[in-house]
C-alpha cells in the first residue's frame, strides 16, 4: 500500500512562519512535521510515499529528496500556485498512486493512529479516522453508526471530527475532472448518501497544527517526551479541526 501526505497548503494561519518555510517543514519536537509521518510510515511497513506540494514546493523536495534517508521512496506531485484543494490534489496524484487503495494523511497534523491499521481497510471505498470534537468545533463533522459514517446533522448520538487521515480506493476520485480545484467534503457527502463511507474513532493523541501558538505547544509537548506541559491540558494541545 502506498501513502500520500498532503502538503500543498499555504499555511496562512501560520504566517509569518510559512512565508519562508513550507508548513510541512516547520519543526516540532526537533524535527519537521512531515518527518514524523515519514518515520512512522517506514516503521509501519510502507515503502512508497507521494507528497503533493505547491507553496515553496522546491524546498520540500530539497529537504526530503528521494526518501532514501527515511527508508522510503518518495515521489512528488507538484500543483499550480494556490493548489488544487484536497480532492483535486489527490486526483492529480492518482497516476503516481496506482490502482490499489492508499492511505492519505494531512501533512499538518500530528497523530499516533497506527498506520498499520490501513492495510486491514484496503477493501473499503473510503474510510475515515475520526476524533472527539474540540471545544471550538462542538458540532463535529460526522456521526458513526457502527462503522458507517453519517452526517453530523443526521441521527442521534455523539458527533466526531475528521482527523485528516483516511484510506481511499482510487475509484473514490474517478469523477474528479483533471486539474480540478475541489474539496473532499462533496465526495464524502455523496458517499454518505450511498452509505458507502466507513470510519472509526481514534481515542489517542491528535493535533492539527494551524497557528504558531499550537506549533509551539506541540513542540513543548514532544520535547517533554510526551509528558503534559504545565498549565496546558492535553485536550487543548492535541485537538484542532483540520480542513476538508
Amino acid at each position: 500500500m502506498k501513502a500520500m501526505i498532503l502538503s500543498a497548503g499555504r499555511g496562512e494561519r501560520l504566517r509569518p512562519l510559512t512565508d519562508a518555510t513550507p508548513k510541512p517543514l516547520l519543526a516540532a519536537g526537533g524535527k519537521p512535521l512531515i518527518v514524523w509521518h515519514l518515520e512512522r510510515l517506514a516503521a509501519c511497513g510502507f515503502d512508497e510515499v507521494i507528497v503533493n506540494h505547491a507553496h515553496l514546493g522546491g524546498k520540500i523536495e530539497a529537504a526530503l529528496g528521494d526518501g532514501g534517508a527515511f527508508g522510503l521512496s518518495i515521489r512528488y506531485s507538484p500543483e499550480p500556485p494556490g493548489a488544487l484543494e484536497t480532492a483535486g490534489g489527490i486526483a492529480r496524484a492518482l497516476p503516481l498512486l496506482g490502482g490499489d487503495p492508499f492511505l492519505v494523511v494531512n501533512g499538518d497534523i500530528w497523530c499516533d493512529w497506527d498506520f498499520r491499521r490501513a492495510y486491514a481497510l484496503a477493501d473499503r471505498l473510503a474510510h475515515l479516522v475520526l476524533v472527539d470534537n474540540p471545544p471550538w468545533h462542538a458540532a463535529g463533522d460526522f456521526r458513526l453508526e457502527g462503522e458507517t459514517v453519517r452526517r453530523a446533522a443526521d441521527g442521534l448520538g455523539p458527533t466526531h471530527t475528521y482527523a485528516g487521515i483516511g484510506v481511499f480506493s482510487p475509484r473514490f476520485f474517478a469523477g474528479v475532472p483533471d486539474q480540478a480545484v475541489m474539496k473532499l467534503r462533496p465526495l464524502l457527502d455523496a458517499a454518505i448518501a450511498r452509505r458507502e463511507l466507513t470510519g472509526e474513532r481514534h481515542a489517542g493523541r491528535w493535533v492539527d497544527v494551524g497557528t504558531p501558538e499550537r506549533l509551539a505547544l506541540l513542540d513543548a509537548e514532544l520535547r517533554a517526551g510526551g509528558r503534559q506541559t504545565p498549565s496546558v491540558s492535553r485536550r487543548t494541545i492535541f485537538q484542532r479541526r483540520p480542513r476538508k
